[in-house]
């Protein structure tokens, strides 16, 4: 079997950032995928289930109510390898057309002050499995160390 893109993708060298993951045309729309990469795959810890399960439910929220892209979200969610999110939204896009997106969903994380939204048993499968503190430490890691600090290594896979 051929290797599907991503894992052709030298996660030695990969660092955190925003990256275009790929680009699948549904019908006549384009659905840009997006790595956001926000641990050293192989290098740095990985964010724990707690963590980016809350993460996971203040970022869907998060977008699904942007003003400007929550028409466009198409999915949102956590890797497996849990060094990061995928986001897909409708139309061609490239890194840069995104940061400052990302950049405000990580503020409102690191910010998020109350209950979880959907951390509920009526609203999620898993309600018990959330820890607002450390995810908030972890979105803050990665608007301070990656999202305000972007350069041309953090916005294109490494070759």
């Amino acid at each position: 079997m051929e290797k599907i893109a991503s894992f052709t993708v030298n996660h030695l060298a990969l660092l955190p950032g925003i990256y275009v993951s790929r680009k699948d045309k549904v019908g006549d729309q384009v659905l840009t995928t997006f790595d956001l990469r926000m641990t050293a795959p192989n290098r740095e810890p990985v964010i724990n289930t707690a963590e980016i399960h809350t993460l996971e439910h203040l970022g869907a929220t998060f977008l699904r109510n942007h003003p400007d892209w929550k028409e466009k979200v198409i999915y949102f969610g956590p890797m497996g390898c849990r060094t990061g999110f995928y986001l897909i939204l409708a139309g061609d896009y490239e890194s840069k057309d995104v940061v400052s997106l990302v950049q405000e969903m990580f503020y409102f994380m690191a910010n998020f002050e109350g209950d979880v939204p959907g951390a509920s048993p009526r609203d999620c499968g898993n309600y018990l499995d959330m820890n607002l503190p450390l995810a908030k430490i972890v979105a803050r890691r990665y608007l301070d160390h990656t999202l305000n600090h972007l350069t041309e290594e953090n916005l294109n896979y490494p070759a």
